[in-house]
């Protein structure tokens, strides 16, 4: 499920665009201060779009984005009452991706959501993907033996998984962020069925799965996905 953090301090414009996003099937998180923000910034890795206001209580959007920067490329969408050409250029290069003036159509909003969010998923969504001596194939769901032409099929939750880990590569996600992303605020697995899911993993893709080269286990915090 593509997931948004939606940073905003007016209540009837976050209520506005939460509910809107959430009717296009959107997972939304919300801020409406700039200092709520800073929690995220460690994991804001997970999201897949920042709408970010630019005047904001704590630490103003333009601040925010510089910040966010530092850590990810994730697109970012300001909205500002500020719309003028100079407040704009400004906006982009603090490192914004688009930047929407106030008041705003609803759909044009999603619009603009909907092409950021989709730029986002572009690199993750290879139609193959190797890992080792095994090749993913998202088109069909399958994992072909590179050496044996042996196929398994995957379900859907395992590509899923599989696409958010690649997606992921080289960071260390919790548990609780990959229950998130991958099976959304309206489920409710536990986080050993993700230990599940990377032990068949681990059958499937490691020479010797007791000694893991590609999904590691982060001791007290969750999974890393490297490849070496």
């Amino acid at each position: 499920m593509t997931k948004i953090l939606l940073v905003e301090d007016e209540e009837s414009i976050l209520e506005a665009v939460k509910l809107n996003l959430e009717l296009d099937e959107f997972q939304v998180e919300t801020c409406n201060t700039g200092t709520q923000v800073l929690s995220y910034l460690p994991s804001i890795q997970q999201f897949d779009l920042v709408i970010l206001d630019v005047m904001l209580p704590g630490i103003n959007g333009i601040e925010l984005c510089q910040r966010i920067r530092e850590k990810s490329e994730v697109p970012i969408l300001f909205l500002s009452a500020k719309g003028n050409t100079t407040d704009k250029i400004l906006g982009l290069k603090s490192g914004a991706n688009d930047y929407l003036a106030k008041p705003f159509d609803l759909e044009e909003l999603l619009l603009r959501v909907q092409i950021l969010t989709h730029q986002k998923k572009q690199p993750s969504l290879k139609n193959e993907f190797t890992i080792g001596s095994k090749k993913v194939d998202f088109d069909t769901f399958e994992v072909k033996c590179i050496h044996t032409d042996i196929i398994v099929n995957l379900s859907k939750k395992e590509i899923d998984l599989l696409q958010f880990f690649i997606k992921n590569q080289g960071r260390v996600v919790s548990r609780n962020e990959i229950l998130d992303h991958v099976w959304g605020t309206d489920q409710f697995p536990t986080s050993r069925t993700i230990d599940n899911f990377i032990l068949n993993f681990r059958k499937l893709f490691e020479e010797q799965p007791k000694q893991p080269r590609y999904f590691l286990s982060i001791r007290g915090v969750g999974y890393k996905f490297v490849l070496n």
